[in-house]
């Protein structure tokens, strides 16, 4: 479980530079629907040479079979778990800064273990413990700073992130129970989906409706150089190798609690984005309360650990 903590804190500091670098572009005037489908063309770019530079033309043959087979699957997942939870997050980059952005996002914590619940598995009750004490602390993280915004763009920021929150873990664990043989998913147990790059790949090639209709409801003005720029940034540093430690981390786990345990790990954005925006953008020094809000985070981290290892 150590391990699988480990992993799941370093994907969390490649995922925060997610909210850095999406709130640089929304200062800069670029169109959030970019931001959004843009990480996902660089993406699947990045990861189709990857594969076929280490795997061969055959591996991407046999992906894009195992996509058309199942493409249904692909499509709603790759739209829920990827494009609507990446959209949410982009268009809030309007109106909240990256910070607030990655506090409110730890709402997934808990919406992880709804999840898990909806398909039927069953973790301890200290679980609920273990993630309360993280959900309160990015909650102080919140609290502290709210007065220093409008209430109009806290909720045009706030509301739709806590949808992507619900989203991202129902499209991943969709892919895991399909993995683990469940009776109402199609069986796509391949072993090519032991990569995890092979994963985000299909899940990535499954979300390309939703940003086709996006660009065609919105047809935002052209992106500028810089757009250009951050966004294969955050495709290459979020997308690709966050997103790929994270799925590998969580394919490992073998329980239900220890799932919860890798999705808890997302907490440690908060920190990694609030250093990020200290040191890139400027922003204040975190208060007392927010330092007593990292402090719960972490704890609730350590009691995972510690409670997981004992099983």
């Amino acid at each position: 479980m150590v391990k699988l903590i480990f992993l799941g804190l370093l994907s969390g500091f490649f995922f925060s530079s997610t909210f850095i670098l999406n709130e640089l572009m929304s200062l800069e005037g670029g169109h959030w629907v970019w931001s959004a489908s843009l990480r996902y063309a660089y993406m699947i770019l990045f990861l189709s040479i990857l594969i076929l530079a280490t795997q061969g033309t055959r591996a991407l043959s046999n992906l894009a079979h195992i996509f058309l087979n199942h493409w249904k699957f692909w499509i709603v997942t790759g739209c829920v778990g990827f494009g609507a939870f990446y959209a949410l997050i982009c268009f809030s980059a309007d109106y909240t800064p990256g910070w607030v952005i990655a506090a409110t996002w730890q709402v997934t914590i808990i919406a992880s273990l709804i999840i898990l619940m909806i398909f039927g598995r069953t973790f301890p009750k200290k679980v609920w413990l273990f993630s309360s004490i993280i959900f309160i602390g990015v909650l102080l993280i919140n609290i502290s700073h709210v007065d220093e915004f409008e209430y109009k763009d806290l909720i045009l920021g706030g509301l739709p992130v806590l949808v992507a929150a619900f989203c991202y873990p129902l499209g991943n664990q969709l892919v895991w129970e399909a993995q683990n043989n469940h009776v109402s998913l199609p069986n796509i147990n391949s072993p090519l989906l032991k990569n995890p790059f092979n994963r985000v790949w299909l899940l990535s090639i499954g979300s390309l409706p939703l940003w086709l209709i996006l660009i065609a409801i919105y047809t935002p003005p052209a992106p500028n150089s810089g757009q250009l720029i951050n966004t294969g940034l955050i495709a290459l540093l979020s997308g690709v190798v966050a997103t790929s430690i994270f799925l590998y981390a969580r394919n490992k786990a073998k329980q239900s609690s220890e799932i919860a345990g890798v999705d808890a790990t997302q907490s440690s954005e908060v920190v990694f984005a609030m250093i990020g925006s200290l040191l890139l953008l400027d922003s204040t020094l975190p208060d007392l309360v927010s330092l007593i809000g990292l402090g719960l985070v972490f704890c609730g981290l350590v009691l995972f650990v510690k409670f997981s290892s004992v099983r």
